[in-house]
């Protein structure tokens, strides 16, 4: 018989800690030189990246892949679901682009989902050795048990193991796990080989006594207690991280929080740059909440891009981008913040709003369509900006194509292709192009162009590689990797 080799990582809450210790037994297998792989069946994210064959997958399995030290690929993310309003996704099987589906549209395709993931985990188990499975969410979740293809449904289908992780920096850890189980059935509870706490602070001893009780009342061992790592730079999967306002730095960056912003790992490199304090600004349903001042405002990506510049304007942000230009402040547009800037945004066929014909900000000699085909693609080009040339990678992710009226200066530019402008005042400027920032040079070069000098830092890619060890050392010295291998490798339900 086949021995069994996938294992899948479950949370009892999002945020448990799933996609870091997916990523950090990655690296640990991959140290021990075998061939491993992450597996995520479906997941929902705004974040999203772009495989070398032009596949749209997870941002979370981008870094997985890092850390197991392979190529990205379709398959260790099979379904995307991409948030367009609170009752319908766009949805992404096997790195391709569906249409739009509402809740029940979505629930009907089910089957034709579930296909595309059992396929891509065949796909990998040829391939690889170790297959690491991230769920989504929290398997306990009664509503969606029908059709489930992201936990429990897909375990009991590829037949593996689960370790369920539970956060208890949160507080009732023991509630959440001895409550997750409960509400499985007993074929899925005969599934859950043990558990892992994360985030614990403090004392171990002081642990001991509800550890011992856990498994005596479970019957399921405790495989590990991870601590609290502070200062790990690994991207989110979704959720955006408010920092500390930092009086010290010496360049203030402000980022507009709308309703579906997307990729705003797009910032992680200048959010760990000790000289540059970044804020993300979030609207307050009951008050006003005018944008602070500072040097720079950036305009994120967007899955929706009308709807976003419908909520900028409803806030008022507009205005404070105008009152902040009239005092020679500096504005950057990524992606659909990019389009917002431009004159106007024709959605012909409704793809992302009911709005055909919707109004830009009007600071860029752009209009911009959108269309069916999206655009996915890495790219490796040179930013000028800031008075200096410098090359920066990233990859593309939009259905809109702008088009420029007249001469202008190109942001980007390589042999085949050029992104992007400045406008001609040399206040605002603007490109498809994410991870435009990732490099220490065009951290540098921004500040130029913000008229503020910052010392040479280290590149968010050697940062995150950098944090992917420490976790995965962390992981290697508190986890019983002794005993995750026997119940792996031994697995029979």
């Amino acid at each position: 018989m086949k021995m069994n080799k996938t294992l899948m990582i479950q949370g009892t809450t999002s945020d448990a800690g799933k996609s870091t210790f997916v990523a950090a037994l990655c690296r640990i297998y991959a140290r021990q030189g075998l061939n491993v792989a992450p597996f995520k069946p479906q997941n929902m994210a705004l974040n999203s990246a772009v495989t070398p064959c032009g596949g749209e997958i997870g941002r979370a399995q981008a870094v997985q892949a890092q850390a197991a030290r392979v190529p990205l690929s379709v398959h260790f993310n099979p379904v995307l679901l991409k948030p367009q309003s609170d009752t319908s996704a766009q949805v992404i099987i096997q790195g391709k682009a569906l249409s739009a589906m509402d809740a029940q549209d979505y629930h009907a395709y089910k089957k034709k989902v579930a296909e595309a993931v059992i396929d891509s985990h065949q796909i990998l188990a040829e391939q690889f050795e170790r297959i690491i499975v991230e769920g989504a969410g929290s398997p306990a979740e009664i509503n969606l048990r029908q059709g489930d293809i992201a936990n429990m449904g897909f375990a009991e289908k590829v037949d593996c193991p689960v370790i369920i992780i539970a956060d208890i920096d949160k507080g009732g850890v023991f509630a959440h796990l001895v409550g997750t189980l409960a509400l499985l059935s007993p074929s899925e509870q005969n599934r859950v080989v043990g558990f892992v706490i994360n985030r614990f602070r403090g004392d171990i001893k002081l642990l001991e006594s509800g550890l011992e009780w856990l498994e005596n009342y479970t019957k399921k061992p405790v495989l590990g207690v991870l601590p609290y790592i502070h200062g790990l730079h690994i991207a989110a999967e979704d959720a955006v991280e408010q920092q500390q306002v930092d009086t010290t730095a010496k360049l203030k960056v402000i980022v507009p929080v709308t309703p579906r912003m997307s990729n705003h790992n797009d910032f992680d490199a200048l959010r760990v740059n000790p000289e540059i304090d970044l804020q993300f600004v979030y609207a307050n349903e009951f008050s006003d909440t005018p944008l602070p001042t500072a040097d720079l405002i950036i305009l994120a990506g967007s899955k929706n891009v009308q709807p976003d510049l419908n909520f900028i304007k409803q806030q008022g942000w507009d205005k404070d981008i105008e009152r902040h230009l009239r005092y020679g402040g500096k504005v950057f547009g990524i992606c659909g913040g990019y389009q917002m800037l431009g004159r106007e945004i024709l959605d012909p066929e409704q793809i992302e709003s009911q709005l055909k014909v919707g109004k830009g900000l009007g600071y860029l000699p752009t209009s911009t369509t959108i269309f069916p085909n999206k655009t996915l693609t890495n790219v490796t080009t040179t930013m000028t900006l800031g008075g200096m040339s410098v090359d920066v990678s990233g990859y593309e992710i939009h259905q809109g194509q702008s088009a420029i009226d007249g001469s202008y200066q190109a942001l980007l530019k390589n042999s085949e292709s050029t992104d992007g402008l400045i406008s001609d005042d040399n206040q605002i400027a603007g490109c498809y192009l994410h991870g435009v920032f990732d490099s220490a040079q065009a951290q540098i070069a921004l500040a130029n162009w913000c008229g503020v000098k910052v010392s040479e830092q280290k590149n968010l890619a050697v940062i995150q590689e950098l944090a992917i060890e420490k976790l995965a050392d962390v992981c290697q010295e508190h986890l019983d990797l002794v005993n995750i291998e026997k119940l792996l490798t031994g697995w029979k339900k």
